[in-house]
């Protein structure tokens, strides 16, 4: 049990540092140097690492699970810096960079999944946790709630009136929402429970080879 609780926080930092180079890239590539001049734009997890969202959340899901009832584990990495000032189309732009996030886990989560049909069977266990790792973090962070992506995807893709409205309220109460979906109330399962294992079944169903 402790081997895997391991595997899985392992499997999550590296993931979330994956996440995280894909928002800092998009940005660059967009025409902000921001989170290149701040060391952002590297591979390596250390340098995107959250001490509430890459550790303490994850471990605290996978120690006290039976409480949460939450059967994935999911965080998130140190928010990527950009400038809009620095970007042609700010909202759009800014969409563009955090949907590169949970693009770059749910490729990461194909890539492993092809491999795991030519690796033998024994050596499955150790890949299958990845796959599903990775298409969490995914689901986790699309969900439109502030700070997670999904919030800046919306914000992106909403007409401009509406676009502000939503960030106003995301931007008073969206920490909030997020705490309640996360955490279980009055003895039920975790809300965030309910939203996401449907799609990451859906999605695990589809990577995931039967042997």
């Amino acid at each position: 049990m402790l081997v895997y609780i391991i595997l899985l926080v392992v499997y999550l930092i590296i993931s979330i540092g994956i996440h995280e180079f894909a928002h800092a890239f998009a940005a660059d590539r967009l025409g902000d140097p921001t989170a290149r001049a701040m060391g952002r734009l590297t591979l390596n997890p250390l340098a995107h690492i959250d001490l509430l969202g890459t550790v303490i959340l994850p471990l605290s899901l996978l120690l006290f699970s039976a409480v949460s009832g939450v059967s994935f584990v999911f965080g998130w990495g140190k928010p990527t810096p950009f400038d809009p000032y620095n970007l042609k189309n700010p909202r759009r732009d800014a969409a563009i960079i955090s949907i590169a996030g949970p693009i770059s886990n749910i490729l990461l989560a194909i890539a492993v999944s092809i491999l795991l049909r030519f690796t033998p069977y024994v050596f499955s266990i150790f890949l299958v946790p990845l796959i599903r790792t990775n298409i969490g973090l995914a689901i986790f962070n699309l969900i439109p709630v502030g700070p997670l992506d999904g919030q800046k995807i919306l914000f992106g893709i909403l007409p401009r009136d509406l676009a502000y409205e939503f960030q106003a309220i995301m931007n008073r109460y969206g920490v909030l929402i997020l705490i309640f979906l996360i955490f279980p109330l009055f003895g039920q399962e975790a809300p965030i429970n309910s939203i996401m294992t449907p799609t990451i079944e859906f999605l695990s169903h589809l990577l995931i080879p039967s042997f």
